[in-house]
């Protein structure tokens, strides 16, 4: 598990579980990272995890650009 306390302070805890708390997804904008420790699939529709693609998509393209 990721303890948030002792994240840099230049990522930033995107994503956390309302059960228990604990970070669940970490975004680092200056490393051009993110990330999930989920399944965003498991939850019912086709359609819950595009936007993590689209993100990563959008990102490809940015760094394309440079």
């Amino acid at each position: 598990a990721v303890d948030a306390s002792t994240l840099p302070p230049d990522v930033i805890n995107s994503h956390i579980n309302l059960n228990d708390g604990c970070c669940e997804g970490l975004v680092a904008p200056q490393q051009r990272a993110f990330s999930v420790q989920y399944l965003p699939e498991s939850s019912p529709g086709p359609h819950d995890s595009d936007e993590l693609f689209d993100r990563f998509l959008q990102m490809m393209a940015d760094e394309g650009e440079q």
